[in-house]
């Protein structure tokens, strides 16, 4: 009977990801000293990489191995001195191997070019010559003109924070190139959706530019779009030259050239989820499987303990029945505590990538950067963990680029050349934060005064504080960089990354000292599944304020309350004033507390602003499963979710930073009104 390995496959994938992972870490750590240790482990996950491969019949994959095993196997016997170019090209083939499995698993096409070029590299060392020898560099091939560029976009990219137009901008300042848009998706005017992208685009790109200077410009995007860059085909010999636009040609795809396209997309579509893309499955500690075991046993006991009322016509120990709830209740806690702490994992797991970035993107920048790494076995829950990789991503970037200085700089300002990047995780008050810290030369607030005035987003003699400042930074598009690079300096992505961390139930925020460096600091929930809520009521309805969010309640006095224009409330509270939100008025509900002396004031903050809110009653506090709102009705302004009480209800979960911009910018309710109408 033959076995069917592909049952395996998975398996195999996960284990040779992770087995790059200890590769790369290895890797980086020999550029601090020769260890025979670490290479024999180096040694021992490329080995494994190379069997497992071959086995399974990925023998592109074994074959490639095999090269970089040669050249491990030369370092650890002491024939080859470890120094920066074999680690260098060892780690340009960790990440061929990441993009060779990545591209295997999703049965999508290898990138030969790039293998290709990466195995003469690992020959020419072997051979004894420079590890550039023989290498192809990087961009078209010989002959070629160019690129053929193919963007897509999901429909959902808006939504994100991205601006097609800017993107395909920067395309056409790279480059003379010639674009071309397909509407075959575009619906009926009646039937148009304004945050739903419909459009994609097929570019040429010709002249003198690489592949990887065209990627930079959309790998914000490489998870929300399918990206296609294919190098122009050699001109036959007689054939005409091919023709340069300058400026971007937009044009409407005639119906055979879309057709065309879509049996392109179909044949040729490469994967654009990123190497380290989540994996679907997670290891777990043996002790955390027992202990749920375990407690899968006390809940049989205790249900045997309460199936024996159900056999008493006549329950007569009403004590021992109170007993058998209470244990349930204990019973059922403990086993959601268990089976949430399976998809906790520590934070290592995102921290991981950042001692190769850090290294490769300070020597392409010239500068020396230390990175220190603290509290790695902090955990949060895998779906968070999973999101909040590329935001991190760019502010780590952002400070290399931004923050820390050149080494001529450092040293005549009185600092060490070398700076420091430290990122750091704790948990605090039930959630995590993360800060990524430099010691580099801070925000210049002047010149952020002066970039804002310039764009008009301040007036001329306004004069913005240094917190006013630092919030500057977020606003769309906001750059204070002289020359725009391939790290950062386009204005795109501060704002992205606040809106990704909000999406999570997250705020981020930034201090920061002129000379001395900045500190940006990121707050997240430890799990998107379940927060621990306030219950609130107003009127005959029932709300959930997150906990997180609530700074105090108090009884109103009415000798502390004032009216700007006759119209919005303010409550002063010790040295500060406070906007009055009447929920029953913001949500269109009946309500027989109108007088705010007869209800309570429910002090909340949220992206660093508070507001108060004016509800009947507190009901209490518990846990809760949150339920998407959007995936099963729509998106609503200051609501985030909703749950399901013990007993039916459904309650709504309050979105405290979506209230106070409402409360901020006077944007309409009437969403949120139509959603209490029908809960009610």
């Amino acid at each position: 009977m033959s076995v069917d390995i592909s049952q395996f496959h998975q398996v195999f994938f996960e284990e040779s990801f992770e087995g790059l992972e200890i590769m790369e870490t290895g890797l980086l750590d020999l550029e601090d000293g020769a260890d025979l240790e670490a290479i024999n482990t180096i040694f021992r996950a490329a080995h494994s990489i190379k069997g497992g491969s071959g086995t399974f019949g990925f023998s592109a994959i074994a074959n490639f191995t095999h090269g970089m095993e040669t050249l491990l196997d030369e370092m650890r016997s002491g024939r080859r001195k470890v120094a920066r170019a074999e680690v260098d090209v060892l780690l340009s083939g960790v990440d061929c191997l990441r993009g060779m499995l990545a591209a295997t698993r999703d049965n999508a096409p290898l990138d030969l070019d790039a293998v290709a070029a990466t195995q003469r590299r690992l020959e020419a060392l072997l051979q004894g010559a420079s590890p550039q020898a023989g290498a192809a560099a990087p961009g078209p091939l010989a002959g070629n003109t160019g690129f053929r560029v193919r963007f897509a976009p999901e429909p959902h990219l808006f939504k994100t924070g991205n601006d097609p137009v800017r993107l395909l901008r920067e395309l056409c300042a790279l480059a003379p190139c010639a674009i071309t848009v397909d509407v075959s998706k575009l619906p009926a005017t009646a039937e148009l959706d304004p945050e739903t992208c419909y459009l994609s685009w097929d570019c040429v790109v010709e002249g003198e530019v690489s592949e990887p200077q065209i990627r930079e410009i959309f790998e914000w995007v490489e998870a929300d779009a399918e990206i296609v860059i294919t190098p122009l085909a050699a001109p036959e010999a007689g054939a005409p030259a091919a023709l340069t636009l300058a400026p971007p040609a937009v044009e409407r795809r005639a119906d055979d050239d879309r057709r065309q396209n879509e049996d392109r997309r179909q044949g040729d579509r490469r994967a654009t989820a990123p190497a380290n893309a989540p994996a679907s499955s997670i290891r777990v500690d043996i002790e955390k499987v027992d202990a749920l075991i375990n407690m899968v046993g006390e809940l049989v006991i205790t249900q045997s303990m309460l199936s024996q009322f159900s056999q008493d016509e006549e329950i007569t120990n009403l004590e021992k029945l109170r007993e058998g709830l209470l244990q349930l209740e204990r019973n059922t806690r403990e086993l959601q505590e268990r089976v949430m702490s399976i998809r906790m994992l520590p934070i290592s797991f995102a921290f991981n990538r950042f001692p190769r970035l850090v290294r490769d993107l300070s020597a392409k920048l010239g500068k020396e950067v230390n990175l220190e790494l603290n509290g790695e076995t902090t955990e949060l829950d895998k779906t968070v963990m999973e999101k909040i990789g590329d935001p991190l991503v760019h502010l780590v970037r952002n400070s290399l680029d931004h923050g820390v200085e050149m080494p001529e700089v450092r040293l005549a300002a009185g600092k060490p050349a070398a700076g420091t990047l430290t990122l750091d995780a704790y948990h605090e008050g039930g959630a995590i934060v993360i800060e990524i810290t430099d010691d580099g030369a801070g925000l210049d607030t002047g010149r952020i005064q002066q970039k804002a005035r310039e764009r008009g987003l301040i007036g001329e003699t306004e004069t913005l504080t240094e917190e006013q400042a630092c919030e500057m930074i977020f606003h769309a598009g906001f750059s204070t960089a002289e020359v725009v690079s391939d790290v950062s300096g386009r204005g795109v992505g501060m704002d992205v990354v606040r809106r990704n961390i909000k999406d999570l139930g997250g705020v981020v925020e930034v201090t920061t000292k002129q000379g001395e460096g900045s500190t940006f600091r990121i707050r997240l929930p430890l799990t998107l599944a379940i927060l621990d809520g306030q219950l609130i009521r107003v009127g005959d309805q029932v709300y959930i304020v997150p906990l997180v969010s609530i700074i105090e309640s108090l009884q109103v006095r009415p000798e502390s309350v004032s009216s700007i224009g006759g119209a919005r409330e303010l409550y002063r509270l010790r040295d500060d004033y406070l906007p009055v939100v009447r929920l029953y008025e913001q949500f269109g509900i009946d309500s027989a507390a109108k007088d705010l002396e007869d209800g309570l004031l429910v002090v909340v903050e949220g992206d660093g602003r508070r507001i108060g809110l004016f509800v009947d009653e507190l009901l209490g506090q518990q846990q809760v499963v949150i339920k998407s709102l959007q995936t099963n009705f729509r998106r609503v302004r200051g609501i985030s979710g909703a749950t399901i009480l013990g007993d039916g209800r459904v309650a709504m979960i309050l979105d405290i930073a979506g209230l106070i911009t409402l409360c901020h910018g006077g944007a309409s309710t009437g969403s949120a009104r139509q959603v209490a109408i029908k809960v009610a």
